[in-house]
């Protein structure tokens, strides 16, 4: 089953309240999505450590009812 778009938004959001996030669906199948997100929680993290905080927060959903999710991290400038 496929994630909602708002379902993937709403833990982003719990996980990262501060972010400014963006979230595209790149094949309209609610199964490949692009997140970009701007947190202060990334802020002196390397690219990978602030993807592992991502992924952590969905709580082993990327691979399951989220097939595939590119990621775009960064600290706020």
């Amino acid at each position: 089953m496929p994630m909602p778009l708002a379902a993937l938004e709403a833990e982003l959001k719990a996980a990262f309240p501060d972010a400014d996030i963006k979230i595209d669906d790149l094949a309209g199948d609610g199964d490949h999505y692009r997140a970009r997100i701007v947190s202060q929680a990334f802020a002196g993290l390397n690219r990978v450590k602030q993807h592992q905080l991502v992924y952590a927060a969905l709580k082993g959903k990327v691979g399951g009812e989220l097939h595939a999710l590119a990621l775009e991290t960064q600290a706020p400038s």
